[in-house]
């Protein structure tokens, strides 16, 4: 996916309105599974009136442990590939729909900043999987600029639009 949405307040919740009216018309639910956006994928869908009808669950799981315990990534995916990683964000969205009651699910991890840059993965490096329920998940890498509220930012707005392909 190469398009970027703007990420500001109205273009979310214009964004997450029209995922919310593709959902409600193909009768399909959605669940998020959220590092380092820390729930805001969640809290923006939730902000929409009704989002009860095609909103299922979020959850943020930040921690080694809250991923493995709420999202079944494996142990030896994070000690492999770390938590920013393609490996852990498929296992994140596959592990959301194990969990949930959703047919579609969306994961991020990433590093928002200011701190945690690691050679190979520069501040601001987030991955971002995709999955509907009975299909094969998606899952591409991002490097977004700006400082943490930016990348979080950012990073909420292509992870919404990345779902508007899943919804026939």
């Amino acid at each position: 996916m190469n398009a970027f949405v703007d990420g500001s307040d109205n273009a979310l919740q214009q964004l997450a309105r029209q995922l919310g009216e593709r959902l409600v018309a193909e009768h399909l639910t959605l669940c998020t599974a959220e590092s380092c956006t820390g729930g805001w994928i969640a809290k923006i869908l939730t902000d929409i009136p009704g989002s009860s009808a095609w909103f299922d669950c979020g959850m943020a799981a930040y921690s080694y442990e809250a991923k493995q315990a709420l999202l079944r990534v494996r142990p030896e995916t994070l000690m492999e590939h770390g938590a920013v990683s393609k490996e852990t964000a498929l296992e994140m969205v596959s592990g959301a729909l194990i969990t949930s009651g959703a047919n579609l699910a969306v994961a991020v991890t990433g590093i928002a900043g200011p701190g945690g840059g690691l050679p190979g993965k520069p501040i601001g490096t987030v991955w971002i999987a995709w999955k509907r329920r009975g299909q094969y998940p998606s899952a591409e890498v991002f490097h977004f600029a700006g400082d943490r509220e930016a990348v979080r930012r950012q990073t909420v707005a292509v992870a919404l639009q990345g779902l508007m392909p899943l919804i026939k």
